[in-house]
């Protein structure tokens, strides 16, 4: 084997593995969009969450009216 196929099979190709891998990796943090950092602008309108989006009515908030629930011995409370 000549110097240069030595230095192709022991350097190269596995310089080249490693790029591959790397390029692979990387790849998701260079497609995305930057992150917000604090301190920046917020340039986007507001997103109200909630997991039931038929309980975010102002309407169907309960008013506590009604006589409370009795809860379960234990829990919270620390009374069993």
């Amino acid at each position: 084997m000549s110097v240069v196929q030595t230095l192709l099979i022991y350097a190269v190709i596995p310089l080249a593995i490693y790029g591959l891998v790397t390029l692979l990796t990387l790849r998701d943090k260079f497609a995305r969009a930057p992150r917000y950092r604090p301190g920046q602008p917020w340039e986007y309108s507001a997103v109200w969450w909630t997991a039931n989006p038929a309980g975010a009515d102002a309407s169907a908030v309960p008013t506590g009216g009604g006589k409370p629930r009795p809860t379960a011995k234990g829990g919270a409370r620390g009374s069993w």
